[in-house]
């Protein structure tokens, strides 16, 4: 979630900019990105083409406000899984959770031991593969931004980390949907799957929601419990690095989704409401990913470099494959 920041930052360190092919003033650029902004709001915008239009701009022209980029991207996010609670059920919620927890303690270890034998192999610098392995096996950019203060972590081993796992959020959105038609998975087993083998928290809802209402309340129930390893593997983390920072990000809007699925099922007076705060969720959660594709140009992707993301689609492709099996076998 906090991507955009570790790549704004890296671009203005190493002086990379955004693609400018069109060569358009900055009020042209920022009548155009509005333009793209509203169209995100249109029911026929689904999260893979708002994010495909993004990536599109991304390459044509600069940000016209990339500094505000991540902060929108970060705020957007949050209130948008908080309204998806508002359509989901604590009974049903509980029962996904408790499914997926051997499968989150299983791959999120699983993931870190291969991780670290990779970075031996491919030898790759060990915080960044780390970050890599830790943003694969938890939940993406957040893990990322979470772990790196706790092991002092350098900017570029954060953004090359950032990068790399951004780059196969992106593929995922477009891909895991298709797969999961072409194989015929259920509604509960697709949604268990993309939490589990996709990184980021926007682009899992992202793909479930493309899939079906069912997919989009397991996965996101699913995710967000993963989400919560992000304390016990930091400290985990502060002793590995031998770091005596003890900062760590604790996803906090997690209670507030919590919240929003019992109003949702306790209050009567909530229920005419909900389908409003599920749809208002939805357009946010398209217009996320929108400004997230939005900052990334073909020069940043091109400055994570080959083994680093040679790492991150090897532990992608292991954790989808095995995620993939465990629920067509066991769900």
């Amino acid at each position: 979630m906090k991507i955009m920041t570790q790549i704004k930052d890296n671009s203005n360190s190493s002086k990379i900019k955004a693609g400018n092919l069109l060569n358009l003033n900055l009020n042209t650029r920022k009548i155009i990105f509005i333009l793209a902004v509203l169209l995100c709001l249109f029911p026929f915008m689904s999260p893979p083409l708002a994010l495909l239009l993004g990536l599109v701009l991304a390459q044509l022209m600069e940000h016209p406000y990339l500094h505000l980029n991540h902060k929108a991207t970060n705020l957007l996010l949050k209130i948008s899984v908080v309204g998806l609670g508002f359509g989901m059920n604590v009974f049903s919620a509980m029962k996904a959770g408790k499914e997926g927890v051997l499968f989150t303690v299983v791959s999120i270890f699983g993931v870190l031991i291969i991780g670290f034998i990779l970075g031996k192999i491919f030898k790759i610098e060990r915080k960044t593969s780390f970050l890599i392995s830790a943003g694969t096996a938890i939940c993406g950019g957040s893990a990322i931004a979470a772990l790196s203060p706790v092991m002092n972590a350098e900017e570029k081993q954060i953004s090359v980390a950032m990068g790399t796992v951004f780059i196969l959020n992106s593929v995922a959105l477009f891909l895991f949907p298709a797969i999961g038609h072409a194989l015929n998975l259920s509604q509960s087993q697709f949604g268990m799957w993309c939490a589990i083998a996709i990184h980021d928290t926007s682009s899992v809802v992202g793909a479930a929601s493309k899939y079906g209402e069912q997919a989009l309340q397991i996965a996101t129930t699913v995710k967000l419990a993963r989400a919560l390893w992000i304390v016990p593997v930091a400290f985990g983390t502060s002793l590995l690095f031998k770091s005596n920072n003890s900062k760590v990000s604790i996803p906090y809007f997690i209670g507030l989704f919590i919240l929003a699925m019992i109003a949702n099922t306790y209050l009567p007076f909530i229920k005419p409401f909900a389908p409003y705060f599920v749809a208002l969720a939805k357009a946010g959660l398209t217009l996320t990913l929108f400004l997230i594709g939005s900052g990334l140009s073909f020069t940043i992707l091109k400055a994570v470099g080959i083994m680093p993301l040679l790492q991150g689609v090897i532990l992608w492709i292991v954790i989808s494959s095995a995620a993939l099996w465990a629920v067509i076998s066991l769900v």
